[in-house]
C-alpha cells in the first residue's frame, strides 16, 4: 500500500476530489450497554450527543426490525434533524422477511427521514450470497418500498475490488453502494493506516465506477471505518486513544476532505458486544471502537 499512489490518483481524478467536502455520518448501534435494546429516548440522547460532538446528519443502522429500531429511531430523528440509512439483514430469511417489513411500514411515514437503504453489510465478504443473489434481494426489497428511495448494500471494499459485487453494480438496480474498509483489521501500523485506507478505497471506488460506466452512476460512501481506541493488539494494528484519535483526524477527515462520504464505525462504545475474530484466527475486543463512550462523551476531536 503506497501512500505515493494515492496522491498520484488524487492528482489525477482532481476535478472529483477538489469537490465540496464529503459528507459525515456515524454507525449507530440498537442496544445499551448491558445488551438491552434502546428506546426511544437513547435515540433522542444519541442525536443530541452527535450534534454537539460532530458534523454529522445521518447514520446507519443495520438490521430494521431488532430491536425495533426503525420504529423508534425515525421519530427521533425527524425531531433532532437527522436521516438515517435503514438496513436490511438479508442473510437469514427470517431476518430478511421482518426488516423488510419494518422498512415497507416505516420508511413510507418518515421518507425525509431515510436516506437510504442497504440490503446487506459484508454479506459477500461472508460468502453467504454470490452478486446475482444479492442483486436479486436488493431488487425485491426496491420493488417491495416503490420509487423515491435510494436502495444498495455496503460490503468490504475488496468484494467491490476483485469483481464479487460486479453482478450488482453492472444491474443499474444500486442506487448507492458503501465500501467498508479497516487499517485496523489489515494489521497495519499507524504510521501506513491512513495510506492503507486511502489505497483500499480507490481500489473500490474506481472499480465500482468502472463497471458501472461513470462517476456518476452509482452514490458512494465509504461504509465503515475506525480504530479501537482499546482492546488487542491486531497483528501490527495497536489500538490506543492516541492512535484512533490520529486515524481520525488524517484518514477520516482527509476523507471528506477530498469530497467523499464516510460513515465512521462507531458513534458509541458498545460494552456488550462479544470479541471479533480476524482473518487471521486472532480475537480481538470490538467494545471500545466507538468515537465517544457508551455515555456519550467525545474520545477526541471529532470535528474536521
Amino acid at each position: 500500500m503506497r501512500f505515493s499512489s494515492i496522491l498520484s490518483a488524487a492528482v489525477a481524478a482532481g476535478p472529483i476530489v477538489a469537490s465540496a467536502a464529503g459528507s459525515m455520518g456515524f454507525a449507530l448501534g440498537n442496544k445499551k450497554s448491558d445488551g438491552t435494546c434502546k428506546e426511544s429516548s437513547d435515540y433522542t440522547a444519541d442525536f443530541a450527543a452527535l450534534s454537539k460532538e460532530t458534523s454529522a446528519k445521518v447514520v446507519r443502522i443495520y438490521a430494521a426490525s431488532d430491536c425495533d429500531v426503525a420504529s423508534l429511531i425515525l421519530p427521533a430523528a425527524k425531531s433532532a434533524g437527522f436521516k438515517v440509512v435503514l438496513g436490511i439483514w438479508p442473510d437469514t430469511d427470517e431476518s430478511f422477511q421482518a426488516d423488510k417489513a419494518a422498512v415497507v411500514e416505516f420508511a413510507p411515514k418518515y421518507k425525509d427521514q431515510v436516506y437510504a437503504i442497504t440490503v446487506g453489510s459484508e454479506s459477500l465478504y461472508r460468502g453467504n450470497f454470490t452478486g446475482p443473489e444479492l442483486l436479486s434481494k436488493i431488487q425485491d426489497v426496491k420493488s417491495a418500498v416503490g420509487k423515491g428511495f435510494k436502495v444498495g448494500t455496503a460490503d468490504s471494499w475488496n468484494k467491490y475490488a476483485d469483481g464479487t459485487a460486479d453482478a450488482v453494480i453492472q444491474s443499474g438496480s444500486a442506487d448507492i453502494l458503501l465500501c467498508n474498509a479497516f487499517s485496523y483489521w489489515q494489521g497495519q501500523v499507524l504510521s501506513n493506516a491512513t495510506g492503507s485506507f486511502y489505497d483500499d478505497i480507490y481500489q473500490a471506488f474506481g472499480h465500482i465506477q468502472e463497471k458501472a460506466g461513470g462517476t456518476d452512476k452509482v452514490e458512494l460512501w465509504v461504509g465503515e471505518t475506525g480504530w479501537p481506541t482499546d482492546g488487542d493488539m491486531y497483528q501490527h494494528a495497536q489500538p490506543g486513544l492516541q492512535e484512533a484519535s490520529t486515524f481520525y483526524s488524517q484518514a477520516v477527515c482527509g476523507m471528506l476532505d477530498w469530497g467523499f462520504n464516510v460513515f465512521f464505525f462507531e458513534a458509541f462504545d458498545e460494552e456488550w458486544k462479544p470479541h471479533a475474530v480476524g482473518e487471521d484466527g486472532s480475537v480481538a475486543d470490538e467494545t471500545s471502537w466507538g468515537a465517544m463512550t457508551a455515555d456519550r462523551k467525545a474520545k477526541y476531536n471529532l470535528k474536521c
